[in-house]
């Protein structure tokens, strides 16, 4: 047997804070070396936090990570236990950047290998500003040798690659295990977006089994703008998952694995073996890196679990559970993110309706307010969340008793500040003062004197968080923002927002899924109102644009599997019947769904304008209304190529 015990490091970085971040990787290192592991694996980028987009083109950002990884390397030198450690940063060499992994043991820096596959899609930039390293090419950066690179230790012989070189079936691993690399680590800094973590645990499998080694996997956690990092660490053994870590949790875990059960296993595998062994025919092998360090002497506990053959418990919560719980954590934490790293904030603020939307924004603040003080004896902590989170209610004669009650008792429920600051009189002035502005033959249209009422309560939200440093957080949904019921000026706006990026309907399933955990009877009254603006009298969002379902349908398909509006009508149309149809709208006939998808695409086109001025919202899926890393659309363009007159041949 050849047990290791692997330390899995899910830190928390701050893009730029270099001093900061060094300190927490060499604290955990120390940890590690106590705890006697063979070796320690941090993030990518880790050095500088992730993901730096441009801040790479100033020579001196890159530069401060090399004398940042050197301070590792002397600071981790003297540890009692002969710990080899993993770590991403940029590196530079010859006018080229590269985002790179050092492994460092010993005092010094043993070898650096570059990222061969550079992601340009969706929410990445990296070849915008990264070199890829080129397979089989060697030489020495930072005086240490730099390029495609396996390491040999007195355990065995392991490799190092960057998070999208796991994503490509014939990438570095390929080749660097046919070369002998039994142990892989895999630093990654992957966005979570819905249905991502099951995906990546799929992919490890599939890779550590078609190359037959031990994988080891371990993600950045934490909030970054708009990106969310999940964290999370992976062993899996030629294809057999040993230890998954928790996500959405900062610190680190352990685990030991028995090398010499990879090599036994090649030896049985005879497809992989061949495959080795015509690369090697073919192919020089990869090159060699010794490191120079004792052999451990101590035989860690490989069978903690005493039990050879019955799986541990699998996971307590159902899928649609785990998958509510991964959508709360990722707001969470990206609001906690952008909250901490920027600085610049003490408070949040939310301009609260009644509605489903804001309130739901109030209980993720809420929820993460719980975390951000979670070290304070109860009865202070309740007192902190209080003075932290601050809700203002601002009607007009146009909101209801019912979403003004809801409101107070909600804040009651979660103990936070209230206020209710009726803005009736400020409306009737700017009302005033905007007919003076007008023509002789110019009237004031309705929803113009709409539009006023949402502009003075953002205006009133951005003095309050002028004043106070306080995050006004913007608390309008996907659905709405998609196809501009929205206010420029008005709701809008704020600093960050928590549902930018998700659907009507999610959020409405979401608030039943939070009742439930929490006990949050309030909702039960909230959840049976119809959404509405209450910009006007007896105004239901969904009588001036169409039931929610159908438009976030109209959304997926269209933004998402991008279907012209004649494919997406007959997508919708072999969704619902007119029964179905008729349930969500009593008013429903014959023609209007057709009439449902016109407008939507045109509302949809001329609406880009508006949520391009949006604030920075968490990103939650591969579909988002991002203009700069998920959806890249022109703001200015015709409704031609829409051919929407194609849909009046369709028979209904």
């Amino acid at each position: 047997m050849q047990p290791i015990k692997i330390g899995l490091a899910n830190l928390d970085p701050t893009v730029g804070a270099i001093h900061s971040n060094l300190e927490r990787l060499i604290q955990t290192a120390a940890e590690m070396s106590a705890n006697r592991c063979a070796i320690g694996v941090f993030t990518e980028q880790v050095i500088s936090g992730y993901p730096t987009e441009d801040l790479v083109q100033w020579r001196g950002f890159v530069e401060q990570q090399g004398r940042a990884l050197r301070s590792f390397a002397e600071a981790t030198g003297g540890l009692t236990h002969p710990t080899i450690f993993a770590l991403g940063l940029s590196v530079s060499d010859r006018g080229f950047v590269y985002n790179a992994v050092a492994v460092v043991a010993g005092g010094r820096i043993v070898g650096l290998v570059p990222k061969e596959h550079l992601p340009t899609y969706g929410v990445f930039y990296e070849s915008r500003v990264f070199a890829r390293g080129i397979p089989g090419e060697t030489r020495t950066v930072l005086g240490a040798p730099f390029g495609d690179l396996l390491f040999r230790t007195p355990f065995g012989v392991f490799t190092v690659e960057v998070c999208e070189d796991m994503w490509v079936a014939d990438g570095p691993l390929l080749r660097r295990s046919a070369s002998g690399a039994e142990l892989v680590l895999n630093l990654s800094a992957s966005p979570w977006r819905t249905g991502i973590a099951e995906t990546r645990k799929e992919l490890i499998a599939t890779r550590a089994s078609d190359n037959q080694v031990t994988f080891v996997y371990v993600n950045q956690v934490g909030g970054q703008d708009s990106l969310v990092f999940d964290g999370g660490a992976y062993v899996n053994q030629n294809g057999r998952l040993l230890h998954e870590a928790e996500r959405w949790r900062e610190g680190w875990s352990s685990f030991v694995v028995d090398l010499d059960r990879t090599r036994r296993l090649r030896f049985e595998s005879t497809t992989w073996r061949a495959g080795a062994e015509a690369y090697l025919r073919a192919h020089p092998p990869v090159r060699i890196v010794e490191v120079g360090i004792p052999d451990s002497d101590f035989l860690p506990e490989i069978f903690a679990s005493k039990n050879f053959f019955v799986p541990d418990a699998g996971p307590k919560l159902s899928p649609e559970e785990r998958w509510y719980e991964d959508l709360v954590a990722a707001m969470r934490t990206g609001l906690g993110g952008y909250f901490r790293k920027t600085g610049a904030f003490e408070k949040l603020g939310i301009a609260l309706s009644g509605g489903k939307d804001s309130s739901l924004t109030l209980i993720i603040a809420w929820l993460y307010a719980r975390e951000h003080f979670l070290d304070l004896p109860e009865k202070e902590r309740r007192a902190r969340i209080r003075d932290f989170i601050h809700c203002f209610s601002m009607p007009t004669r146009f909101n209801s008793q019912t979403t003004r009650m809801i409101s107070r008792k909600l804040c009651t429920a979660l103990e936070v500040s209230f206020l209710e600051v009726p803005i009736e009189e400020a409306f009737e002035r700017e009302v005033e003062a905007v007919r003076a502005m007008l023509g002789p033959n110019e009237e004031l249209p309705a929803l113009t004197r709409q539009n006023i009422q949402a502009r003075i309560r953002a205006q009133r939200m951005w003095n309050w968080a002028n004043a106070t440093r306080g995050l006004w957080i913007q608390t309008g949904n996907m659905s709405e923002k998609a196809v501009g019921y929205t206010t420029v000026g008005g709701d809008l706006m704020g600093a960050y927002s928590l549902l930018g990026n998700l659907p009507k309907t999610i959020v409405i399933r979401l608030l039943g899924y939070l009742r439930e955990k929490y006990d949050l009877e309030v909702l039960d009254e909230l959840l049976e109102t119809k959404a509405s603006a209450e910009l006007a009298e007896n105004q239901e969002d969904e009588k001036d644009l169409m039931p929610f379902p159908v438009l976030d349908a109209c959304f997926a398909l269209f933004a998402g599997e991008k279907l012209m509006p004649v494919e997406l009508y007959s997508a919708l149309r072999a969704t619902w019947t007119d029964e179905e149809l008729r349930q969500m709208r009593p008013d429903y006939r014959p023609g209007m769904l057709k009439d449902w998808v016109k407008r939507f695409c045109g509302l949809f086109i001329g609406s880009i304008f508006k949520w391009v001025q949006a604030p920075q919202s968490v990103h939650l899926g591969n579909l988002d209304l991002d203009r700069e890393r998920a959806l890249q659309l022109p703001v200015v363009q015709s409704r031609q190529w829409l051919d929407l007159e194609a849909l009046d041949a369709l028979s209904d």
